[in-house]
């Protein structure tokens, strides 16, 4: 067991309730973003966490789902309990990875809770003070793409670092007027996903060309192919990982040994295979920084508090929610974010 996770594993959990509600919201990559956030109640404090789940179909099945969770645990045996509870009661998922999302959903509510209900925040079981929260903010550049979402975003807040998702369709004049703005920190390839809206092909000559425009940029899941593989050659201090990773098996089983991970505590789906991979990635020097997944409430704070404490310095893609609606707002907090109190529980405030 590893140490952070000891530190909160026996705490005890008094669970009498659970509740969920849905949020809908429009991005600006062009689609209504669905979330699910759980309540779990009892003693009178109420523990919440964030289901990210992608295909709102699996929202839509939760209006006829029940879940038997009451009774008293501690964090370690009620994730035990959730073993063999079946959080997508009434149709399988669309996409397996989402039985990690409700579970993780489901997990830090209940840590989120059991901190509460014992008068502790993460931050004082773990033994680390908040710092605050260097962030970039995560977007497409359009179909086609252009930079004039990356412009807005610059004129409203100079200073913004960004993560940027490349694509086929960036030809030279637009990689030169990307890479002149210095501001890009991750180039995220997207080629280890399979049958998505965002995934394609790995690209030589697109790689090629980002690893030369960017030398500084940190290049997060190449698709390695024998025409790719060779271009990483020395390159590999440059490289993250993030769609595979979903806890010590998994960053193990990496074609090189890794300098950098893309943590988004939604893909490990237990608090524990959480905490164990990040303490590894210490005990190791892998450069670690924090990842979203769209979230509209609670989740958004969760990912920001976890940064704080484990990975504040790195290229956090955490930015507050407002980064990415259609429209930039005006009055957005900019990077870094201050340092969270975090009295109690997971909250950040």
């Amino acid at each position: 067991m590893s140490e952070y996770f000891g530190a909160v594993a026996d705490l005890p959990l008094a669970i009498e309730s659970v509740e969920w509600e849905r949020r809908d919201r429009d991005t600006s990559s062009g689609f209504v973003r669905t979330t699910t956030t759980f309540h779990l109640s009892g003693t009178g404090h109420t523990g919440r966490g964030e289901d990210v789940t992608y295909d709102t179909e699996d929202h839509d099945a939760l209006a006829d789902a029940t879940f038997d969770l009451a009774g008293e645990y501690t964090v370690a045996s009620f994730s035990t309990r959730l073993d063999d509870v079946d959080l997508f009661p009434t149709k399988p998922p669309e996409r397996e990875m989402a039985r990690a999302y409700r579970r993780w959903a489901v997990e830090s509510a209940a840590l989120d809770l059991a901190l509460r209900q014992n008068d502790l925040s993460l931050a004082e079981a773990v033994g680390r003070d908040p710092d605050p929260v260097r962030f970039v903010a995560s977007m497409r550049l359009g179909d086609p793409p252009t930079t004039d979402r990356l412009d807005a975003v610059l004129d409203a807040y100079p200073d913004t670092e960004f993560k940027l998702d490349p694509t086929p369709a960036w030809d030279g004049d637009l990689i030169d007027a990307v890479a002149a703005t210095d501001a890009v920190r991750i180039l995220d390839l997207k080629g280890l996903y399979e049958g998505t809206q965002v995934d394609f092909d790995p690209d030589p000559e697109l790689y090629d060309r980002l690893l030369s425009a960017f030398p500084g940029a940190v290049v997060e899941d190449p698709g390695l192919t024998p025409e790719t593989r060779p271009l990483f050659d020395g390159e590999q201090a440059r490289v993250s990982w993030d769609y595979p990773i979903t806890g010590v098996a998994s960053v193990e089983e990496l074609p090189f040994e890794p300098a950098w991970l893309n943590v988004k505590p939604s893909r490990f789906g237990t608090v524990e295979s959480l905490f164990e991979t990040i303490e590894w990635a210490e005990e190791r020097g892998v450069a670690l920084y924090g990842g979203g997944q769209f979230e509209l409430g609670v989740g958004r704070d969760h990912v920001q508090l976890l940064a704080s404490l484990f990975y504040p310095e790195g290229p956090n893609d955490v930015a507050p929610g407002g980064y990415n609606d259609p429209e930039v707002p005006s009055g957005l907090p900019t990077s870094p974010l201050a340092a969270p109190t975090n009295r109690s529980g997971l909250a950040w405030e």
